[in-house]
């Protein structure tokens, strides 16, 4: 389990993360990490966004390597059972594919953040006909696939933590996407649920 949760770990970072960046910016010189240090609310989520990624890989790394120190973050023992963790890891194993998957029907139109600069096309094909937002779904499958696994204070804090940004992000995304596209996304919005 500790090697999977560190594999887990580099590659959702390395293929959800910096590949996608790295993709969209050579095919189109646009730096997709929109994230700032303003005092916007969207930059102050982006800020928490990181701190909860920083707490989640701090977890791992605890599990991992210094066992004696994930003791202090209060597991819920109850929790820790083989058919959970079987549910955790099938969880985190579909949410990573499901979030690629959604990334490569995004192409040149993923970010990270809300890009005010550059105006986008409304993405309503693939995985985006299912869900408005198929990313952000796969990230709260692996805030509680992470969870059944590695059950405690912390992690459980992280779930619902991560949750309230998930949910508050997407509003904000939604507002800029009404502003952006119009009756264009109204529409889409009338045709395609939120989450699933």
């Amino acid at each position: 389990m500790k090697i999977f949760l560190l594999l887990y770990l580099l590659l959702f970072f390395g293929l959800a993360m910096v590949l996608p960046s790295y993709r969209v910016w050579k095919a189109t010189g646009v730096n997709p990490y929109k994230l700032g240090k303003s005092e916007s609310a969207h930059d102050y989520i982006g800020v928490l966004f990181r701190l909860t990624l920083i707490v989640t890989t701090v977890i791992v790394t605890l599990f991992a390597f210094l066992p004696n120190l994930y003791a202090y973050l209060v597991p819920i023992h109850y929790l820790a059972h083989p058919s959970l963790n079987f549910i955790g890891i099938t969880l985190l194993s579909t949410s990573v594919v499901w979030v690629l998957v959604a990334q490569v029907h995004m192409q040149k139109t993923w970010r990270i953040g809300i890009d005010e600069d550059v105006k986008t096309e409304l993405v309503q094909t693939g995985l985006f006909r299912l869900s408005r937002n198929p990313i952000f779904l796969g990230m709260r499958m692996i805030l509680l696939g992470l969870f059944l696994i590695l059950p405690s204070a912390v992690s459980l804090a992280i779930l619902i933590v991560g949750d309230l940004l998930i949910q508050i992000q997407v509003r904000l995304e939604e507002e800029f996407l009404t502003r952006t596209h119009g009756q264009a996304y109204l529409n889409y919005k009338k045709q395609v649920r939120r989450w699933l």
